[in-house]
């Protein structure tokens, strides 16, 4: 597998996984970012998945299958994923869908999740609840502790949000995770093809 997985941009990220779904230029790329409303997790900008396209390509993540023209429009490449580049895609999501320090990259990580097969999914969603469990119970006792030391509520404003945000991550990873193992809806690159 690539080293690249390390420098995958996020929208090196939706690049690869689009092109899971087949081959495609970069104009039906931005199509698709538009369509299913990916702008709420990165800037969708012309200039950015173009540079992201070079950069995948120079990388040898995915490759020119053939270039097409319609009418007067400009011609356009057509892009097909590589089996490093497919491998890429699914190496980030592994590394970053359990993980609770970065929340972007976990949006996008939860966003591609489905480019892993159920069972993985599962137990990589597993993995953060666990960590997302063991962070409440720290704050849980920070709370215990300031609270024991008669601290102001007013100091502990942070604290008692971060409390309400793990209840709420912890309640949704677990119906998530109950839609996943009881197999609630398809799964998977080609489930809904």
């Amino acid at each position: 597998m690539s080293d690249y997985v390390d420098r995958l941009s996020p929208m090196g990220v939706m690049v690869l996984a689009l092109l899971r779904e087949g081959p495609m230029h970069p104009y039906e790329m931005m199509r698709l970012l538009r369509e299913r409303r990916e702008d709420r997790l990165l800037t969708l900008a012309n200039g950015t998945l173009y540079h992201a396209v070079a950069k995948l390509a120079a990388a040898e993540l995915i490759v020119e299958t053939g270039v097409d023209r319609d009418g007067n429009r400009p011609e356009r490449t057509t892009y097909a994923l590589t089996p490093e580049g497919d491998e890429t895609v699914a190496a980030w999501v592994r590394r970053e869908l359990p993980r609770i320090d970065r929340p972007a990259s976990f949006r996008i990580a939860l966003a591609e999740a489905h480019n892993l097969d159920r069972t993985e999914t599962v137990a990589l969603l597993r993995e953060r609840r666990a960590a997302l469990e063991a962070e409440a119970d720290d704050i849980a006792r920070m709370r215990c502790d300031a609270d024991a030391r008669g601290s102001e509520p007013q100091y502990l404003v942070e604290i008692v949000r971060q409390q309400a945000l793990l209840t709420a991550d912890l309640a949704w990873i677990d119906r998530l995770l109950d839609d996943l193992i009881t197999q609630a809806y398809p799964w998977g690159v080609h489930a809904s093809a």
